[in-house]
């Protein structure tokens, strides 16, 4: 079979080449030759005075003294023109070389304007709408004096037990890959220097999503081709992007911790990709090495140097061994100095050196911060972000002159709005749903009644409310406020049940191995259903759920994840019809933990189940189907859209030709909408298992009811490529199905060969 690729010899040699021809700045070059070994370690050390979330139990001491002796490099957790103003002059007006500060945030869905999870925002599949929230979250956190943002989260995953699944894209490496550009030149745009662009991190430094057990923290492991094939391609596409810092995850490759893991960060980051930036440590990442077994804190600094690793957060193993290291020959101060450089290099993108306060302007918050225009862009992220999960008996939209029972207690709860990692948000200025309701339907009929807690479980409720109260108990009886509900159901036409997950049941150090709605909220669930009104469940959480009770009651299901500040106005905007629901799932939902994990890209077996009935000696299971209860790309609309009419321009594909593949989309309901059209691939005989399914492209459009549009995707052979167990970059010749339509549960449609 003849193959197409490029060798590893002839990629390393591009990525050696492209390193050499970097032009060496020579402000930077003459800062260095003035600069001592400790001076230049400094640089290196990445520290926190408090005041953020820390994401570990470290906090950095004698911060200020650090500063002026020229031991610190950057800083996070300050904000405000005024608190930055003050960090930047303890670096130049009293540090030798008067070297500035680069000040890093976690400004992960938006900064005072909290947009929906990015989990949410993926699922809109609107890349433009995306990289305009990361615009606009950049303009906030810089007006606010910040330079550097760790943020994009791009690690694919498919264990929704995983908490930091909200942080991401979902499950596909294509999507998540179109994700992670347009958020790095969101947050970077076309110039750094500019002072309402920042350096964007991408993040986390690889196969963090990929933690054994959905458990974080934990190790990985997985064969380099599934590296290369399923979870690399969105770190690369923010490298390809341009992204000047990538920040390592706290799992090992190959046994070997990410930190110190020279493979990860030079080979393939710096030599394949042609990476040029800085490479930052996760929060006390390198010294947890000591934990993973690489040796003690001198070691394990030495090692992370020596990998390729740039910057320590808030560890200081570096500032404290590496001097130690050098002189016992360890470490040699040429790679310190390469380390020190690219920080420097970074500071100069910025114009740091020109203007240390170029982002300490104090008349630009309240110009540039949660102005109307950017709660406006968060209240159309939102609608756009909510998937239509069931329809039953078309109760939605529901009419603004109704009577409404809003029941839940996720309805009038502004804590648990913004959803996990906005720490730069204030919960107390979102807009809960009964609020959002009022606004939008004044004429309606709103009562509300709580219902239920989140969660009756006090254990349980002190884990999640470390950051605040997010599961608020009741000092009523379970019993009471379920009768309280009942009452307020028994007067209504329809009922609006807000449900799910507080907002710090999904995030860091929330992994799940229960993924259902808690038992407390069931239980109201239950009773409204068997109500005999219409019903309604808003269902808020941060990663997929396993509802498979809840989809077999007679109720409709809208997926809102947790929505961002403008949260009430958005599902009101949905569940009165003003908006016409249009997301689609970046995950699948399983229905029930063991079927994890479960994503539409799995390979075939030997032994594949060829029905959804039980068959005995198949790849099936005894309790449970093989299918999840909604396939990744699922989503409903108001209105209906049929496919026809799939074609292909050619059927067989040169090796430097092009084909068209085509589909007539008809928007055959009631209502105006968007949809999403998806195209797979699937390669029927590869040298190593295909996936059953390849997203390989998607555009969403617009469609009045009635009204049709072809959709057309161009294809080359640069789409069939794929890495070999030689970690070749190739397309092989064969014949290939294609799939459009409107979810990756789609039909067969058509084929094509290339030659």
């Amino acid at each position: 079979m003849r193959k197409i690729y490029l060798s590893i010899s002839m990629l390393l040699l591009a990525g050696s080449f492209a390193l050499q021809a970097q032009t060496q700045i020579p402000e930077v070059e003459e800062l260095l030759s003035k600069m001592t070994l400790e001076e230049k370690i400094g640089q290196l050390n990445l520290l926190t005075p408090g005041g953020g979330v820390a994401t570990g139990s470290v906090v950095s001491e004698d911060v200020e003294a650090k500063i002026k002796a020229g031991n610190v490099g950057g800083v996070f957790g300050v904000s405000s023109p005024e608190r930055v103003r003050q960090a930047q002059d303890l670096a130049v007006k009293n540090s030798r070389l008067k070297i500035p500060l680069l000040i890093g945030s976690d400004v992960i869905h938006g900064y005072k304007t909290t947009f929906p999870i990015p989990l949410g925002l993926s699922a809109s599949w609107d890349m433009k709408l995306i990289k305009e929230t990361a615009q606009i979250a950049a303009k906030e956190a810089t007006a606010d004096g910040i330079n550097w943002n760790f943020s994009p989260m791009v690690d694919i995953s498919r264990d929704p037990r995983w908490g930091r699944v909200a942080e991401g894209a979902g499950e596909d490496p294509y999507l998540g890959s179109q994700v992670a550009k347009a958020m790095v030149e969101g947050y970077q745009g076309d110039d750094l220097s500019k002072p309402e662009t920042m350096i964007s991190t991408v993040k986390h430094m690889a196969l963090y999503g990929a933690a054994e057990g959905g458990r974080d923290y934990n190790r990985v492991d997985m064969s380099r081709a599934k590296m290369f094939n399923e979870y690399l391609p969105p770190y690369k596409a923010a490298v390809d992007a341009g992204v000047w810092s990538v920040m390592t995850s706290f799992n090992d490759i190959d046994g070997v911790p990410a930190s110190g893991n020279k493979w990860l960060l030079t080979d393939v980051l710096r030599e394949r990709w042609g990476f040029d930036g800085f490479v930052v440590s996760d929060y006390t990442s390198v010294n947890e090495m000591i934990a993973h077994g690489m040796g003690d804190l001198q070691a394990v600094s030495a090692l992370a140097i020596n990998a390729g690793l740039d910057m320590d957060m808030v560890g200081e193993g570096f500032l404290t061994t590496l001097k130690k290291s050098v002189e016992e020959g360890k470490v040699t101060e040429e790679t310190i100095t390469t380390a020190a450089r690219r920080i420097l290099e970074a500071k100069h993108k910025l114009g740091l050196f020109d203007d240390p306060y170029r982002y300490s302007d104090e008349s630009r918050p309240e110009t540039d911060i949660l102005t109307a225009a950017n709660r406006a862009k968060a209240r159309e992220a939102a609608t756009k972000s909510f998937v239509l999960l069931k329809k039953h008996n078309n109760t939605l939209p529901i009419s603004k002159n109704a009577k409404i029972a809003l029941i839940g207690p996720l309805a009038n709860n502004k804590n648990n709005m913004l959803g996990t990692w906005a720490p730069t948000g204030d919960q107390q200025l979102s807009i809960p749903i009964l609020e959002g309701f009022k606004n939008v339907a004044p004429n309606a009929s709103i009562t509300y009644a709580k219902g239920a807690n989140i969660s009756d479980d006090t254990t349980f409720a002190k884990k999640v409310n470390v950051f605040g109260p997010r599961i608020e108990i009741s000092e009523e009886s379970p019993e009471q406020l379920l009768k309280e509900a009942m009452a307020v159901v028994a007067n209504a036409d329809v009922v609006v049940a807000v449900v799910g997950e507080a907002s710090e049941m999904s995030g860091e150090a929330a992994s799940r191995t229960d993924i259902s709605i808690p038992e407390s909220q069931k239980k109201l669930i239950r009773e409204l259903a068997a109500s005999g009104k219409p019903v309604v469940l808003v269902l808020m959480s941060g990663r997929p759920l396993t509802i498979p009770e809840e989809m077999e009651l007679p109720v409709s299901i809208l997926q809102v994840w947790h929505p961002g500040v403008e949260a009430g106005n958005a599902v009101a905007d949905v569940v009165f019809g003003d908006y016409n629901p249009s997301g689609k799932l970046t995950s699948t939902w399983p229905v029930n933990v063991g079927q994890i994990p479960v994503y539409y890209g799995m390979r075939t077996t030997g032994r594949p189940a060829t029905s959804e009935e039980f068959e005995k000696f198949k790849s099936n299971y005894l309790d449970a189907p093989n299918a999840p209860l909604f396939p990744f790309g699922y989503g409903l609309s108001y209105t209906e859209f049929d496919y026809s009419n799939g074609k292909v321009s050619n059927p067989t594909l040169s090796e430097n030709g092009s084909i068209t593949i085509s589909a007539t989309v008809t928007n055959s309901g009631d209502y105006n909408g968007e949809e999403v059209v998806q195209l797979y691939l699937h390669d029927k005989v590869r040298s190593i298992t295909p996936p059953m399914k390849e997203l390989k492209g998607f555009k969403k459009i617009f469609l009045e009811k009635g009204a049709s549009q072809s959709v057309t995707f161009e294809i080359t052979t640069e789409d069939l490529k794929f890495y070999n167990n030689e970690e070749e970059f190739i397309f092989e010749p064969g014949e290939f199905k294609f799939f459009v339509g409107g979810s990756s549960d789609n039909k067969f449609i058509g084929s094509f060969t290339v030659e």
